[in-house]
């Protein structure tokens, strides 16, 4: 599918209130076809989610040690999981550390994955990613690991309030960008 097309799909996809204030920008290099193209998505004209470009304004993380120094990192810890430090422990460790420890070990996975998913997102191609978001359910974006398709099922129509409500603990540990995307259509409601 041609760019202006699947650009076109794209849009008409997009929340009503987000109309004209979320842009989407593709460009490729007909003469050098081993350089390849910028992709990235525009709020209000500026670039705020360049897929190979760590300069923007949302912070990129390089290593999992930033992650888990990052005061803005906001990690949720249930009562099961600290149960599963305390039997790991035996019992041993006081009240007090069980949370600490509990919160340590869901904060190196969260890393991993969030390393993980910037890593597979500055490989990816965002025509060949856009083209999968449209032949799937947006449930499936939601949820996904994907850095892309999360922002994109989140600017999208289909996703209601009720729905975007539900999701708030979720968003809080999926990436910063994301995290953003979810604030701005929430500002929509």
């Amino acid at each position: 599918m041609s760019w202006s097309k699947l650009k076109q799909q794209l849009e008409s996809f997009l929340c009503p209130a987000l109309l004209g204030k979320v842009e989407y920008i593709a460009t490729s290099y007909r003469y050098l076809p081993d350089k390849a193209g910028l992709s990235y998505i525009a709020v209000d004209k500026k670039k705020v989610f360049n897929m190979n470009d760590g300069t923007t304004f949302i912070r990129w993380y390089q290593t999992e040690l930033e992650i888990k120094n990052d005061p803005n990192i906001q990690i949720p810890v249930t009562n099961e999981e600290i149960e599963a430090v305390r039997k790991d422990t035996k019992g041993q460790v006081p009240e007090d550390r069980l949370k600490v420890i509990a919160r340590g070990r869901k904060v190196s996975v969260y890393a991993k994955e969030l390393l993980a998913a910037q890593t597979s997102l500055s490989k990816s191609d965002f025509v060949a990613e856009a083209n999968k978001f449209l032949s799937r359910p947006i449930e499936e974006s939601l949820e996904s690991k994907d850095i892309l398709f999360n922002i994109l099922a989140l600017v999208d129509r289909r996703v209601g309030k009720k729905r975007l409500l539900n999701m708030s603990e979720k968003v809080k540990l999926k990436h910063p960008i994301v995290q953003y995307f979810y604030e701005l259509r929430l500002r929509t409601l």
